[in-house]
Parts: C-alpha cells; sequence; structure tokens
C-alpha cells in the first residue's frame, strides 16, 4: 500500500470515526431532552422577600426550565399574585408555587408541634377530596435502567387541610394528561413533607386515594407493584 493509499484511507477511517462520534453525541442529547421533558415556563423571584412582604417585591418573572425540574405547583400566571403575600421568606430565584402564596387576612394552616402542611397537586376526585377528609398517597415513579417503573402507596390515613382545583398553569407543570386533579394541603410530619416535595418534582405522578370516613386501619404502607404488576 503506498503513501497516497493509506493517506486516503486514514482520512476515510477519521470520518467514519467522527460521523459515529456525531450519532453517539445526538443519540445523548435526545435521551437526555427526553428526561428532562419540554420546557415549562413558570414564575421565578428575581429578588429575595421576607415572610408576609408583598409577592410583588420579589418581582416575579417568567423563565423557562425543563418540565423535569418544576415543582407541580408551580405558578406560571402573574395574575395570580395580585394582593398576596409570601407565606415564607424566599431567596431571588426561588420558584414562586401555591404553596408560598399568603391571601392577606387568611387564617394559618391548623397544624402543631412537629406537622407540617404539605401543597401537593395530584390526581384525585375533587368531589371526595376536601377539607377534613382522609387520603391515601400513591407515588409512581417512571422506570430507570433495567429498574421497572413502580407504583408505591407511600402515606397512609393522611388528613386533608385544604383542596380545591388546581391554580391555571399547575395542569402543565404536573405534567397534564387525562383524568382529575387536585391541589390539597396534606398534615403531615417533617419526613413526610420532605418526602412529598422530592416525589412532586421527580415522582411521574402522584394520587390521591379518598378513605371511608370511618377506615382509621393503617399498615399496608411501603406496598409497591412494578409495572409488571406484581
Amino acid at each position: 500500500m503506498n503513501h497516497r493509499r493509506r493517506a486516503l484511507l486514514l482520512i476515510a477511517l477519521a470520518l467514519l470515526l467522527g460521523l459515529l462520534a456525531a450519532s453517539s453525541v445526538q443519540r445523548r442529547e435526545a435521551a437526555l431532552d427526553a428526561a428532562l421533558g419540554p420546557p415549562a415556563r413558570v414564575l421565578v423571584t428575581a429578588a429575595p422577600v421576607v415572610a408576609g412582604a408583598p409577592l410583588a417585591d420579589a418581582r416575579p418573572a417568567l423563565r423557562e426550565l425543563p418540565r423535569r425540574y418544576v415543582p407541580p405547583d408551580a405558578l406560571t400566571d402573574p395574575r395570580l399574585l395580585a394582593g398576596a403575600q409570601a407565606a415564607v421568606a424566599l431567596p431571588a430565584g426561588a420558584y414562586v408555587t401555591r404553596a408560598v402564596l399568603r391571601t392577606p387576612g387568611a387564617a394559618a394552616v391548623p397544624v402543631g408541634p412537629g406537622e407540617r402542611a404539605a401543597e401537593v397537586v395530584a390526581r384525585g376526585d375533587p368531589a371526595t377530596i376536601v377539607a377534613g377528609s382522609r387520603v391515601d398517597v400513591l407515588v409512581t415513579r417512571d422506570a430507570t435502567g433495567e429498574r421497572p417503573g413502580t407504583t408505591v402507596l407511600a402515606l397512609e390515613d393522611v388528613e386533608v387541610l385544604d383542596a380545591g382545583p388546581p391554580a391555571p398553569g399547575e395542569e402543565a407543570a404536573a405534567g397534564g394528561g387525562d383524568g382529575d386533579r387536585v391541589a390539597a394541603s396534606l398534615r403531615v410530619t417533617v419526613r413526610q413533607a420532605v418526602y412529598l416535595a422530592a416525589a412532586q418534582s421527580f415522582a411521574r405522578e402522584l394520587r390521591l386515594l379518598p378513605r371511608a370516613p370511618d377506615d382509621r386501619r393503617r399498615g399496608r404502607a411501603g406496598l409497591a407493584i412494578d409495572e409488571r404488576l406484581r
């Protein structure tokens, strides 16, 4: 093989490797885009604000972010902030969610020591999931690698402090799809509140199952069924 043929062969090999590398990068980018989901426009604070101050002081603005990292109760309509106050102190760059809104004059959520009011947007029956009712919480996760998707009974016999329809934009932030959705405030422990916050960000779906008024039985928490129904 002369030098010219060797050079042409090396050039052809380099081009082939370049095409393979480009194809691999494109596949990785497509997989990443699929994992992150389409972009969503949500309200984010541009300035810090203290608890009790008007949310307008935080100068909320719409920002486009990957849907996977958007809380289900993130707000997308600035009109919802009219007259609202910050229920907690917020730093600059924080999501503006239903949980951080407080209407002037509204009564405080009745929680005791060690308890928290966890705000969730989940699938459920708005007619039966009302203040004072009790629910079980199901969390469904997508399949990852060789691990199948799983639905787990995460919490049992949780009291609903308040419930209503999701605010405009919360349907899209929560992933949309068929079926009723409800925005609910649940009485939970600190650990459970942290779990629900993580589930809202990374689980595919939360579902609230109403319980009969006199049904206080427990003991099935942790029950999990994967997508193969076993």
